[in-house]
Formats: C-alpha cells, structure tokens, sequence
C-alpha cells in the first residue's frame, strides 16, 4: 500500500514534468535541423504573427507534422508495448520483437506491390494490409511460443525473431518477384522506419488510432491490472481472460497496423519506455499508461531529432536510432532477468 501511495503522488510530478519536456523537445524539433531557424522565428510561425516566409514554410509544413507524427507514433507503440507486456505477462514483449511491425510491413508492402483497385484508396488499403499482416503474426508467434500451456520469455523473442525473419523475408520475395527497382526504396522505409513523409494530410488516420486505441485500454485498466496478478486469480475474479486477451491483442494490432503505415516498422520504443514508466509510477494501468504514451511521446521526437542532426544533411532513419539503444537494452534486460522477463 505504502508504494500504490507514493506512486499517486508521484503520478502527477511525473505527468507534468513529461509535459514539459515534450514540449521542450518539440520546440527544439522545428528549430534545428539542415536549417536552423532562432527560437523565436519558430514561436512567431505557431502562434501566426510571422508573415510568409521560408521559416514560415519549414516549421508548419515540414518539420511541425513530422514532429507530430512522431509524437503520435512513440506514444502508439509505447502503449501498445505496455499492454502487450500484460498480456503475455512478460517485460520482453513487444510489437517490434514479437514480430507484429515485420507483419504489418509485410503486408503494407504486399499492398503496394500488388496495387490497389475498385475505387479503394492506398490511404485505406495500407492500414487493412498491415493489420492483417500485423494480426497474422501475432497468432503465430503465440503459437509457436506457447508449448504445454506455458510461455517462456526466451521462447516468446525466439519465436518473434523467427516470424520477424520470415516475414521480412517474404517481404523483399514480394519486391524482387515484382521486378520494379524502385519499390527497393520503399522496402527500406518499411523495414527501418522513418517519418520523412509525414504530411498533415496523413496524420488524421494515426492521430485518431492512437487516441482512440489509448483512452478504450486506459478504460480497460482493471482487467489488465488482473491478468498481471495472473490468469487463474482472474478468472476467479470474474474476467473472461482468454477472450478480453484475444479482443486486446486485435486493439493492439490494429494501432500497430496504423502505425507501420504511417511510419514504417520503428523498434524497441514499446519495449522500452514502460519499463521506465513503471520505475516512475508503478505497476497500475491507470497511472501507467497515460506516463507510458508520454514517455513514448517524447523518446521518438528527440529520435527523430537526432536522426535529422546528428550527420546533417543526411536523414539517417529513426528506427536504426531506436535499434542502437534497443538492442542493448533488451541484452541488459535479458541479463537481469534471464527466465525471461515475466511479469
């Protein structure tokens, strides 16, 4: 009880301290860059006392939807890896290792080699592929990784790099079976993720799946509290586990699935922001998630910031960013918990 306590009162701190420093980051995110536009040039641009301008014109129609989207995608992914981690009742889960961002790459692409027809938009074709895609190998990786009616963490990353492998593999099959050059490209995008295309136009779809997606699993908190304890006392409770498991492994699918579309297949941000999130406000989803999608918030626009400055003018992509502290991580993870991370 005494810990519940401190984390209530800590809750609030930590909420507005992440607010600060998002908003901190996302001025810094449209000031620097190829072009370094002063502070206060950025301030004027937002608030509309700038006239037309080249600043003008960078800060709110290229780099404030690229923050945006940034944004939205690390708090998506965050809170997607959080509740994955309820789920499976395993720190080790995650929508890049449990292969749900190869899926949805995989199937985004699939969309785009094959094309689209009958008046349906790539804008919609793309999240649907994902989402199968994505769904696809979430069913199989918990399959695979389920054997006697138990889950191992090891057993959990072993079969999500298994089905990540094939997946990708599948992926540049499509791209040379199709036999179009420039698809290479896009494949890259898809396989380590960017948000250089993000447009204000593309943002609705996402902003709307993150939002959506994180107040219906803030909601569902109890019964994901419940399945930490463990799924018979849950059942005892008087949760249906298997089928509020199956209904929120969809929910997170398909915000992965709007994710991918939108940003490509960004790692490791889900996997490693709850934990921190959980160092700060403690295990309950109530508190959890809404820190988790801050936090996830923050970590990818200061990402994407140092992706776009640290060798300028070179974009180096997001996800090799998010990969390089990942890795690591996961290794420090596994080392401190060897039987896998569970819950």
């Amino acid at each position: 009880m005494k810990r519940a306590a401190t984390g209530r009162v800590r809750h609030p701190a930590v909420v507005a301290g992440l607010l600060v420093a998002l908003a901190a980051a996302v001025l810094a995110s449209l000031a620097l860059g190829s072009v370094r536009i002063p502070p206060g040039q950025v301030l004027d641009a937002l608030t509309g006392r700038a006239g037309p301008s080249p600043y003008r014109t960078i800060v709110l129609d290229v780099r404030l939807p690229r923050v945006l989207l940034g944004a939205v995608v690390g708090a998506g992914l965050a809170v997607v890896g959080a509740v994955l981690q309820a789920l499976v009742r395993n720190r080790l889960a995650d929508p890049f290792l449990l292969g749900i961002s190869s899926g949805a790459s995989a199937g985004a692409v699939l969309v785009l080699v094959v094309g689209v027809g009958g008046g349906v938009t790539t804008t919609l074709a793309l999240p649907a592929g994902a989402f199968a895609g994505a769904l696809l190998a979430l069913v199989l990786v918990y399959a695979l990784a389920r054997r006697g009616g138990t889950m191992t963490g090891a057993r959990l990353v072993l079969a999500g790099v298994a089905v990540s492998y094939i997946l990708s593999a599948l992926t540049t099959l499509l791209l040379v079976v199709a036999g179009r050059p420039e698809q290479f490209q896009e494949a890259l995008f898809w396989s380590l993720g960017g948000l250089g295309s993000a447009r204000w136009d593309s943002l609705l779809l996402p902003v709307t799946a993150v939002a959506a997606g994180t107040a219906l699993l803030i909601a569902l908190a109890r019964p994901l509290d419940l399945l930490l304890v463990g799924e018979e006392d849950a059942v005892v409770l008087g949760l249906d586990a298997a089928r509020f498991r199956a209904a929120v492994f969809v929910l997170a699918s398909l915000v992965t699935a709007v994710l991918v579309a939108a940003s490509g297949a960004v790692g490791f941000v889900g996997l490693m922001v709850p934990h921190a999130a959980r160092m700060a406000v403690g295990a309950p989803h109530r508190r959890l998630l809404p820190v988790t999608a801050l936090g996830g918030a923050l970590a990818l626009v200061l990402a994407d910031l140092a992706a776009r400055t640290v060798a300028p003018p070179q974009d180096i992509p997001v996800g090799v960013l998010t990969a390089l502290t990942g890795g690591p991580f996961l290794l420090w993870l596994m080392r401190r918990r060897p039987e896998g991370a569970t819950a």
